[in-house]
């Protein structure tokens, strides 16, 4: 791991306690041996005796209408149990969605997207529900594409979804427009005129994968009830259920899902993927379905990242302050809706970056078309915006000749600014504080290209790992970028977390067990949570429960809110148990000794202690044979829709911020690139785990440089057919690509949060990708507005 610093602010709201393995340490994951030695149970490992194996059938098109399908051979194939189409649907509800239930559960009528479920089956051995699936016979009539803004905006343009109730005048001006988003503020027109210097930039983000490692898998076993029981990789188990009960026609206590090992999400598995079908098949056949997607249908099973269009027009006054910021961002949202009005929300209200800008004009847009559907990804729509708005700040900077770092400085928001949609920033925004820091950290060591045949090490130049090169044309590029992510859910959603507590004595120690619903995907909210135990109740013995739908909703591992919402449920049970525990002990204890009646009472080390120290029960002993068992649930204060004309509104809960500092080498020749560097320096409030913190930072940060010179999905713009679908195709960075990210952590709690933290998971991945592309462009001279950067940008081939 990459050396880390760490700055403590004001611990606002935080609670100092001392049971070993509490909040502040760096306590080991519990499932961190498993994983790494290969015992961890994933949910493509579950197995059930007598269990058959589904099968999706996918579109090959884009955009057609289905004439007829011809289950016949299929079904009579030995070993084959069943074979359903939407006309076996069970239930009048046939849609499902996150937001709007415009997606199928198996295409009717017509296919909207290359990949869209058609058919499912289910037999004996995965191998004959593959080939059973093959010869299902699917007649299409091939319709005109909507690929793009100008298909899907034209006066003539086929409708993706027709007789949409929302489609009225002003808000969405077309069908085909899934949400839109305007943000006024100030006028623009006016603080123009004030500008000495003005830039424009038109900016082309391509589509990202989650590409986390463990494909989308599942095993629904059917119950005497007539009800199924789930177990299943997921992001949102509540979520998940709202959605699949309906269109199984069953009652949702009828359908009972437990979280199974998750690897990787990133925002890719907060839709439904296999979940119904694996339950439908189970339903029809009365035998448990397990169904595991392979690489290749795993690119066509999730949504992705919003590949985008956006426009950027800044000005600024001769000594450096930005006068105004005009944009317009175009999100292609694909056939269906998942996450896109989340995310149109989020790019718009984020759109004018960690800045003071008081004069605004902001319109963001989500599009239907034929493209791959896309929804949530790691940065929800502040990612896309924060490539090019910091591109814009580095061509204000050269235009004014100002130093980009101290030209951000000037212009960074702080504590007390007003936010585009009038939101008063109520907590620490040290941006200012986290360029300097990734500024003033030494630059790595400048190589002696020339010497490079005489000892050195060329894998350390670009493309060197394949001999390609002795460090010709190689030139060293240093670029930097901050970014604002908002955390938690937005906009006047309910977003709260459940937490379930039970403090007993088990062979006469007392122990806490935690149940959630929470869906541990890798971001070690399992380790948090018991340290949050172990810190508010004094024990050290904690288990956690595994996640499930008999408890409250945890809400979904995403937005960067789980260790404040979830986390934040845990800590109000845990203090309402403790309360409990501490009147039991009065009950007991009161009459023979004052200070259980004056003084603070603690919990630590298995005892109740005085604030002085003094130690007067063991919880063991007030506990007996006694448990206390709490449910709670835990909401974050209020937030509001924006309004749909002016984007004004108090509509996030909390920003976190992140910069970066990447140092980066090119070969100009061979259009190739090294990442030699990415340092980082993040607010994280309060670190509850500080090697968990690190790693979600140097995470974030990787991925971000994924998308900035390697990731994307390639769809063909004739066909809107996937051109990519593997790892052999799609490049994700490897620990060879990954440079050394060193992080300087700085904790300024919020007052607000739960200890003073704030959700961090997000933030990296904004700032990491324009700051390789601006040391990129730095190096280069070249203007580079699209990403990812390929060698033909570079070398002028393209």
């Amino acid at each position: 791991m990459a050396q880390n610093t760490r700055t403590v602010g004001t611990p606002t709201n935080v609670t100092q306690k001392h049971t070993k393995g509490g909040i502040g340490e760096s306590t080991l994951r519990p499932d961190g041996t498993l994983k790494v030695t290969g015992e961890f149970a994933y949910s493509s490992d579950m197995w059930h005796e007598d269990m058959l194996w589904g099968q999706t059938l996918r579109s090959t098109v884009a955009h057609a209408e289905i004439v007829s399908i011809d289950i016949s051979e299929a079904l009579a194939m030995p070993g084959v149990y069943s074979v359903l189409t939407y006309d076996d649907l069970p239930a009048e509800m046939k849609n499902y969605g996150l937001e709007i239930q415009d997606t199928p559960v198996l295409a009717h009528g017509r296919v909207r997207h290359h990949g869209e479920p058609v058919a499912l089956v289910a037999a004996d051995h995965p191998e004959t529900a593959r080939r059973a699936a093959a010869k299902i016979k699917i007649d299409y009539r091939e319709l005109p594409l909507v690929t793009d803004e100008a298909s899907a905006l034209a006066a003539d343009a086929p409708l993706i979804h027709e007789g949409r109730d929302d489609h009225h005048s002003g808000h969405v001006p077309h069908p085909n427009i899934v949400h839109r988003q305007p943000i006024i503020r100030g006028n623009v027109e006016e603080a123009r005129k004030r500008a000495d210097v003005i830039v424009e930039g038109e900016y082309t983000f391509g589509m990202q994968d989650q590409a986390f490692l463990g494909p989308e898998s599942g095993l629904a076993v059917p119950s005497e009830d007539g009800g199924v029981d789930l177990y299943v990789a997921t992001q949102w188990l509540h979520s998940d259920l709202q959605q699949i009960a309906p269109v199984l026609g069953l009652p949702p206590e009828k359908v009972r899902m437990t979280l199974s090992g998750v690897g990787g999400a990133f925002g890719g598995r907060e839709d439904i993927s296999m979940q119904i079908h694996a339950c439908l098949l189970a339903l029809a056949t009365n035998k448990p379905v397990k169904i595991v997607y392979n690489r290749f249908e795993s690119f066509f099973g999730h949504v992705h990242r919003h590949p985008a269009k956006l426009w950027y027009e800044h000005g600024a006054t001769k000594d450096g302050k930005i006068t105004h910021m005009k944009c317009k961002i175009v999100l292609d949202g694909g056939a269906y809706a998942s996450a896109s009005p989340a995310v149109v929300g989020n790019a718009s209200s984020l759109s004018v970056g960690p800045y003071v800008i008081d004069d605004v004009d902001i319109e963001a847009i989500a599009l239907y078309t034929n493209n791959p559907p896309c929804g949530a990804m790691r940065g929800f729509g502040a990612v896309q915006a924060c490539f090019a708005y910091e591109a814009q700040m580095d061509k204000l900077a050269a235009k004014l000749g100002m130093d980009p770092v101290e030209f951000r400085q000037l212009n960074a928001m702080e504590m007390g600014t007003i936010m585009p949609t009038g939101q008063v920033v109520d907590s620490p925004a040290p941006v200012a504080e986290l360029l300097r820091r990734v500024k003033a950290r030494p630059l790595p060591p400048e190589r002696q290209w020339e010497t490079a045949g005489e000892g050195a090490d060329v894998r350390a130049l670009p493309g060197g790992l394949s001999n390609t090169t002795h460090g010709e044309g190689v030139v060293r590029g240093v670029g930097y970028a901050v970014g604002i992510k908002n955390v938690g859910f937005s906009e006047g959603f309910d977003d709260y977390s459940t937490a379930r507590v039970r403090l007993e004595v088990i062979n006469g120690e007392p122990v806490a067990m935690v149940h959630t619903a929470m869906a541990e995907v890798g971001q070690g909210g399992v380790t948090v949570h018991a340290q949050i135990a172990r810190t508010e109740l004094g024990v050290t013995q904690v288990t956690i429960h595994p996640a499930d739908t008999q408890v409250g909703s945890a809400g979904s591992t995403s937005a960067s809110r789980q260790t404040y919402m979830t986390g934040g449920a845990v800590k109000n049970t845990c203090e309402h148990v403790r309360e409990a525990l501490l009147e039991m002990g009065r009950r007991k204890n009161g009459s023979y000794h004052p200070a259980w009646a004056h003084a603070e009472l603690l919990l630590e080390g298995g005892k109740v202690v005085t604030d002085g120290g003094e130690v007067l029960a063991d919880i063991a002993d007030i506990l007996e044979n006694e448990a206390i068992d709490l449910e709670l649930e835990f909401r974050h204060r209020p937030t509001v829709a924006f309004d749909l004309k002016t984007g004004q509104g108090d509509g996030h809960v909390q920003y976190t911020f992140a910069a970066h500092r990447a140092v980066v080498e090119v070969d100009t020749e061979l259009g190739l690139v090294k990442v030699v560097e990415l340092a980082t320096a993040q607010d994280v409030g309060k670190a509850l785990n500080m090697l968990s913190v690190v790693g979600q930072i140097q995470g974030g940060t990787t991925q971000g440089l994924g998308v900035a010179v390697m990731e994307e999905i390639i769809v063909d713009p004739k066909t809107a057919k996937v051109r990519n679908p593997s790892f052999t195709d799609y490049l994700i960075p490897t620990i060879l690509d990954t440079p050394t990210i060193p992080v300087d952590v700085l904790e300024l709690a919020d007052p607000n949060a739960p200890y003073g933290l704030r959700g961090l998971g997000e933030a990296p991945t904004l700032s990491s990708t324009p700051a390789v592309l601006a040391a990129i462009r730095q190096a280069t001279g070249l203007e580079l507005n699209k990403t990812p950067i390929r060698p033909e940008a570079l070398t002028g081939t393209l």
